[in-house]
């Protein structure tokens, strides 16, 4: 497991080079909820609530299943973070993961975690989570 989250945690690092050119060419379109299509919410496609804690208020282009990015608001609406869902069983060693797009145009930090399988992933995969804002504010999607 270790070698398969390795290479994720260096390319999601890398990830963090990702900046204003993905404001850019995201515009502000993706910055407040609802982001513009092709976004639609997590909620309308699977069986899931509106607002997940840990991950806010989700939207996804369908056509980038399963593996996002997922965008994340707070209650107030405001993009908080930008989540890739990577099934295990497409890892690979040598899997580049440097061109992960962040729409915010900043990252703050990189979380990665696993997950036994959800509705719309129901595989095991792992949890890329591009923050925006200070580790101190992720308290904003807690709940």
């Amino acid at each position: 497991m270790r070698r398969i989250l390795m290479p994720a945690a260096i390319a999601a690092a890398m990830a963090l080079s990702l900046g204003a050119a993905d404001a850019l060419a995201a515009g502000p379109a993706v910055m407040k909820a609802p982001p513009a299509a092709p976004y639609k919410a997590v909620s309308s496609l699977v069986k899931l609530p509106d607002f997940l804690p840990g991950l806010g208020q989700l939207y996804v282009d369908p056509q980038t299943l399963p593996a996002g990015p997922f965008l994340g608001y707070d209650h107030k609406g405001e993009l908080v973070e930008t989540t890739y869902m990577i099934p295990l069983a497409q890892m690979k060693p040598g899997m580049n993961l440097a061109d992960l797009k962040a729409p915010a145009g900043k990252v703050d930090h990189v979380s990665i975690s696993y997950n036994a399988g959800h509705p719309g992933v129901e595989e095991p995969h792992i949890h890329i989570t591009l923050w925006n804002v200070p580790v101190a504010q992720e308290s904003r999607v807690a709940q």
